[in-house]
C-alpha cells in the first residue's frame, strides 16, 4: 500500500488539504488560548489610577439665563458627561463651577490701561470657570482619561440633559491618595 495515492490522500484514507486546514485550525486555537498576548489598552500599561482635578474655562457661551444653567443640574456636585476627542469618557464630578466677569480694557488719558466691567452690550454671553473631579490613569506621558491624555489646551466637550458645549483644559492639577 502506497503513503499517498493517486487521489492525493494518505493512506488511501485522509485528505491532505484536508490535513493541512485542520492543523491551521487546531494551530490558530492554540495561539488564541494558550499564547492570549497582552491585554488591555496602551495607556494602561505601567499606569496607576489617581484622583485628578481638571480646570476648565468656558469663554463666550451663549445662554439667556446663566443662572438657571447653573441650577439645573449643571452644578457644584452635580455630574456631567464628558467627550474628550469625539471619545465619549462618562460622567465625571463638578468640583466647583465660578462665573467669571466680563472686562474690557480701557485705555485712559495717561496712557495706562484699566480693565473695567462690561458695559453689558451683550447680555447673553458669559465666561466661566469649572474644576471638574475625577480617576485618571497617570503614565509617563502625563494623566489619561479614558482613552485620551488630558493636556492643557485641550478642548472637552461638555453635555447634559439641556447643554451641549465646549469648554478648554487650563489646569490639570493630580492629587495624592
Amino acid at each position: 500500500m502506497a503513503i499517498l495515492d493517486s487521489k492525493g490522500r494518505l493512506f488511501g484514507k485522509i485528505n491532505l488539504l484536508d490535513l493541512g486546514a485542520a492543523l491551521v485550525i487546531l494551530l490558530v486555537i492554540f495561539g488564541i488560548f494558550i499564547f492570549p498576548g497582552t491585554s488591555g489598552s496602551v495607556a494602561q500599561v505601567g499606569s496607576k489610577t489617581v484622583p485628578i482635578e481638571v480646570d476648565l474655562v468656558v469663554r463666550g457661551l451663549n445662554v439667556r439665563d446663566p443662572e438657571q444653567l447653573f441650577n439645573n443640574g449643571f452644578q457644584k456636585g452635580g455630574k456631567t458627561n464628558v467627550i474628550i476627542r469625539n471619545q465619549p469618557y462618562g460622567q465625571i464630578e463638578i468640583k466647583s463651577i465660578q462665573q467669571l466677569p466680563r472686562t474690557v480694557n480701557v485705555f485712559q488719558p495717561d496712557g495706562t490701561v484699566k480693565e473695567l466691567p462690561d458695559p453689558k452690550t451683550n447680555n447673553f454671553s458669559t465666561d466661566f470657570l469649572l474644576t471638574l473631579d475625577g480617576k485618571a490613569q497617570v503614565t509617563t506621558s502625563g494623566p489619561v482619561l479614558g482613552n485620551s491624555k488630558v493636556k492643557i489646551g485641550m478642548p472637552f466637550e461638555l453635555e447634559g440633559f439641556n447643554y451641549n458645549f465646549n469648554a478648554t483644559v487650563i489646569d490639570i492639577r493630580i492629587k495624592d491618595k
